[in-house]
C-alpha cells in the first residue's frame, strides 16, 4: 500500500484506462469539460506556466474541416467521436507569467525574451498540461483517444496561427463497442530507473 490513492481511482485512471477508438453517440457537456479544465489546470508547470490551449471541435462544419487533416487511420474515429479537442502550446504563454508568476514577474523578460527558448518551453510544458488533460478526462468518467497522426501544419492553419503550435488531437467521450485493444506490454521498473 504504497499509494495513498483509492485502488478503484487507480484503476479509473491507469491501470483499467486505454485509448479510445470507438465512442457511443452520449454527447460530452461544456460542463464536463470545465470541471475537468478546473481540475488539472492544478497539475505542476515549470514557473507555473500555462501554454496549453484547447480548440473544442464541436460544430459539424469545423469538424469535416479538421477530418481533412487526419491521417487515414484517424479519419474515422475523429468524425464519430462525441467531442474532439485540439490541444496545442501558446508560444507567447510568457505574456501571463506576471500574472501567474507574482513572485518573479520579470520571468517573461529576463527568462522568455527570445522566442526559441519560448517554444522549447511551451512545448515542453503544454505537453504535460496535455497528459493532466487526459488524466482528468478519465476522472470525468469518460475515455480519451490522443493522436499525432495529422497534417500539424494544416490543423496549425486551419484552427490556429503563427502563435500557436498543435500537439495532438483527443478524442472525447464514453467508450463505444470494442473501443480499445488488449493492454499492450510497458516497460518494467528495472528497464526504466537507475539510482546513482
Amino acid at each position: 500500500m504504497s499509494l495513498v490513492l483509492d485502488p478503484a481511482a487507480q484503476d479509473l485512471l491507469f491501470r483499467e484506462a486505454h485509448t479510445a477508438r470507438t465512442f457511443t453517440d452520449e454527447p460530452v457537456t461544456e460542463e464536463q469539460i470545465r470541471a475537468i479544465y478546473d481540475l488539472v489546470k492544478f497539475g505542476p508547470t515549470a514557473f507555473n506556466q500555462t501554454p496549453l490551449r484547447v480548440v473544442l471541435v464541436r460544430s459539424a462544419e469545423a469538424r469535416e474541416r479538421l477530418v481533412q487533416h487526419m491521417s487515414d487511420s484517424n479519419k474515422d474515429k475523429t468524425s464519430t467521436a462525441p467531442l474532439v479537442a485540439i490541444l496545442a502550446a501558446d508560444n507567447e504563454f510568457h505574456e501571463e507569467l506576471p500574472h501567474l508568476l507574482p513572485t518573479f514577474p520579470a520571468a517573461k523578460d529576463v527568462l522568455f525574451a527570445e522566442r526559441p527558448v519560448r517554444e522549447r518551453d511551451a512545448g515542453m510544458n503544454a505537453a504535460l498540461q496535455a497528459a493532466y488533460f487526459i488524466v482528468g478526462v478519465r476522472a470525468a468518467g469518460l475515455a480519451a483517444g490522443p493522436m499525432s497522426g495529422f497534417d500539424h501544419a494544416g490543423v496549425q492553419k486551419e484552427f490556429l496561427d503563427d502563435d500557436h503550435t498543435p500537439l495532438m488531437i483527443v478524442n472525447i467521450g464514453k467508450p463505444g463497442e470494442d473501443a480499445w485493444r488488449p493492454r499492450a506490454p510497458r516497460l518494467a521498473f528495472d528497464d526504466v530507473v537507475t539510482t546513482v
